[in-house]
């Protein structure tokens, strides 16, 4: 039985030790990024939903059985009170973690950028964070998780302008045109998530699914990005600020 053939029967060891179950963004995700991807992929998701607590991304369905219980022997007794730095170290878990685990050093990088700008640094980070391509990508509703748009623009997926970009942290610029490549455009994975209603494209990004495009018509405020739970850019702006 080959890896997709056991993902809908349920067995393979990785699906086991997750006792979870996968549902269809996940198999086309599958399908056309392969096992050792999907895999990565799709734990990191939920480890990361697992350890905060929330659904970062909205959706109802789950995919490992302990649902929202903490990971670690004691997660279920972990109600103590939060100090301002765990809510401000929480809060920049989030931001992360919600934008696919962005590492350290480049998201602290991010910041640094956001707060040379004038005005709100918060406001200036989460533009800063839409504007990457992966994020627009996302938007456009052109893949169904942000950990997929990722490997779609890395595997060459994607043109913006005419030119192949396949860096996921490339920062877009109002008015670029985003195309998905002719091979793209067969895949699975986007036309699945294209029919899905699980969410609408924002008004500053506007897709064309007939052609496959996508703009970025304007930077963001953070009361315009529709994050299923609630952001505090104000608070990551305390924890560097220490």
């Amino acid at each position: 039985m080959d890896g997709l053939s056991a993902a809908r029967h349920g067995s393979g060891p990785w699906l086991a030790a997750e006792e979870g179950v996968l549902h269809d963004r996940d198999l086309a995700i599958f399908r056309d990024f392969g096992s050792a991807t999907m895999t990565k992929r799709i734990r990191a998701k939920y480890k990361i939903n697992r350890r905060l607590g929330q659904k970062l991304w909205g959706r109802a369905k789950k995919y490992d059985k302990r649902g929202e219980k903490r990971p670690g022997q004691h997660g279920e007794r972990r109600t103590s009170k939060q100090s301002d730095y765990g809510q401000q170290l929480r809060a920049k878990q989030k931001l992360k973690g919600y934008y696919g685990n962005i590492l350290e050093r480049q998201f602290r990088r991010i910041y640094e950028e956001a707060r040379r700008f004038k005005g709100s640094t918060s406001e200036h980070l989460i533009g800063l964070l839409e504007r990457r391509l992966d994020a627009v990508v996302y938007r456009a509703k052109f893949v169904p998780t942000v950990f997929a748009a990722r490997q779609f623009v890395s595997h060459g997926h994607i043109k913006v302008n005419g030119r192949r970009v396949n860096i996921a942290s490339f920062r877009c610029k109002v008015g670029d045109l985003i195309e998905v490549g002719e091979k793209g455009k067969q895949m699975a994975l986007l036309l699945e998530a294209i029919k899905s209603t699980d969410r609408d494209v924002p008004d500053y990004i506007e897709a064309d699914h007939s052609k496959m495009t996508a703009k970025l018509v304007r930077v963001p405020g953070l009361g315009e990005v529709p994050f299923p739970v609630q952001m505090e850019p104000n608070l990551v702006v305390e924890f560097y600020s220490r």
